[in-house]
């Protein structure tokens, strides 16, 4: 896998192509009267940097979802590479997440045996995301196929410290993802903030930060709001999602993201918020008032 728009099929978008819902969205997103020209997003409050991510509506063409991530006041699309930039551009939103520089979510800087391919890889990517104006660029542990904590540490250490120096120079900020390996990617390394903390505080470097993903910490240890305000610094980027079931992050789950974007506003971030969940009703109108409302949820 070479680029996170795959990223559905390994993963996250197989929990929802089943259900051949956002290949409704895409068909028919055009005749939904919310996209019409004189539909206006609610007012925002400003304090929080909405996004979402591309893959949750891989179905729908981007510069559809792109009109409907305007309308919705977001200023961005979460989880885009090289070829998807110029539309983003179009539209005048930024790339929130930038991906395409990974093996895949399974191969990662935790196995020295990547770590050529990967180097000569972000080397090649890093250029590009500061070129296109952009300034995050996903990466992942990998799996741990037996390896201890330490050894995870010591060798996601040597392995980025051999690219930080080039994302220094560029401007671009790496970020490792938090994902839950009791669920979703089972033998996964970096499924822990703390474990995530110790990898950060090893490479002690502004260029190095982790993607908390709420809904995948949530699975793994819970205790969001404590994490955010205790380790924030750590922090630059989030996710969003209800849990259980990875759907919209409204009252019908554990989740309580008023709260939980109230903690993310004191500690001053000043990032994105990213929402990357499988809507509940995959209907074009349904799927596209999900967004609003999520976004109006986290909005604090």
């Amino acid at each position: 896998m070479t680029d996170l728009s795959d990223r559905a099929t390994m993963t996250r978008r197989g929990l929802f192509h089943g259900a051949s819902g956002l290949a409704a969205l895409g068909a028919g997103l055009g005749a939904v009267p919310l996209m019409a020209q004189d539909a206006q997003p609610a007012g925002l409050q400003g304090n929080i940097n909405h996004s979402v991510a591309r893959w949750t509506f891989g179905d729908l063409p981007l510069a559809d979802l792109c009109q409907l991530a305007r309308q919705t006041g977001l200023g961005a699309i979460d989880l885009c590479g090289p070829d998807d930039w110029p539309v983003l551009a179009e539209h005048g939103l930024a790339s929130s997440m930038c991906n395409g520089a990974e093996i895949s979510l399974e191969d990662g800087w935790a196995d020295p045996a990547n770590h050529d391919e990967l180097t000569e890889r972000y080397l090649r990517h890093i250029p590009l995301v500061a070129e296109a104006g952009h300034v995050n660029l996903i990466c992942f542990s990998g799996n741990r196929r037996g390896m201890s904590d330490e050894d995870g540490l010591r060798h996601c250490a040597e392995g980025l410290s051999r690219i930080l120096p080039a994302a220094r120079d560029a401007g671009v900020v790496l970020q490792m993802e938090l994902l839950n390996s009791r669920v979703n990617h089972p033998d996964y390394m970096c499924d822990r903030s703390a474990w995530g903390v110790a990898l950060c505080e090893r490479l002690q470097s502004p260029q190095f930060k982790l993607l908390y993903d709420i809904y995948h910490m949530q699975i793994m240890e819970g205790d969001v709001i404590r994490t955010i305000m205790r380790d924030h610094r750590w922090f630059g980027h989030y996710h969003t999602a209800g849990n259980p079931g990875r759907n919209d992050p409204d009252d019908s789950q554990e989740l309580n993201y008023p709260a939980i974007c109230r903690a993310i506003r004191d500690t001053g971030y000043q990032g994105w918020v990213a929402q990357e969940f499988i809507p509940r009703d995959p209907a074009p109108q349904a799927a596209a008032a999900s967004l609003r409302d999520a976004v109006l949820t986290c909005d604090v």
